[in-house]
C-alpha cells in the first residue's frame, strides 16, 4: 500500500480547517492525522464561549481517529490561515501526540500549502510518557 504523500496530508488538513467553529478568535486551525494502516482523520478547532472548553484541531483529529480503534500513527498535518510562517501546535496537542509516539512526522503548514517537517520528538524533547508510568519506582520513606 503506498503512503499518503505529504502535499496530500496538508491538502486534507487545509479542507478540515474550512470546518472549523472559531467565532472569538476567527483563527481556524484544521488537521489530519495518518494511521498505520493509511486511515486518515481530520478535525477542526471548536472554540466555545467559555473559553477553556475549546478544543483543538489536532486532539480533535487524534481523538477521531482513537475512537474507530487508531493508536499508531505516522504522521499528522496541521494548517492555519498564517501566510508568514507555519503553524505549530500547542503543548497540550503536543503532550497528546506524545502519547502515541515520539517518532512520527507532524507537517506545520502555511496558508499556501508549504509545510516544515519535524517530529513529535523534536517538537516535545524530554516529554513525560507512558513508559515513565510504568518505570521503576522507588518506596516513599517516612523520614522522622
Amino acid at each position: 500500500m503506498n503512503s499518503l504523500s505529504p502535499q496530500a496530508l496538508v491538502q486534507k488538513s487545509q479542507e478540515a480547517k474550512n470546518f472549523a467553529y472559531c467565532p472569538y478568535s476567527s483563527f481556524r486551525v484544521g488537521a489530519a492525522v495518518l494511521t498505520s494502516d493509511e486511515s486518515v482523520f481530520t478535525g477542526c478547532n471548536v472554540e466555545n464561549a467559555c473559553y477553556n472548553l475549546g478544543v483543538c484541531a489536532e486532539r480533535m483529529a487524534i481523538t477521531k481517529a482513537v475512537s474507530e480503534g487508531h493508536k499508531t500513527f505516522k504522521a499528522i498535518a496541521i494548517a492555519s490561515d498564517l501566510d508568514d510562517q507555519f503553524i505549530s501546535p500547542c503543548g497540550a496537542c503536543r503532550q497528546v501526540m506524545r502519547e502515541f509516539g515520539l517518532q512520527w512526522d507532524v507537517y506545520m503548514s502555511k496558508a499556501d500549502g508549504t509545510y516544515d517537517k519535524t517530529t513529535v520528538e523534536e517538537l516535545l524533547p524530554c516529554s513525560f510518557g507512558p513508559d515513565d508510568l510504568r518505570a521503576r519506582k522507588s518506596s516513599p520513606t517516612n523520614d522522622k
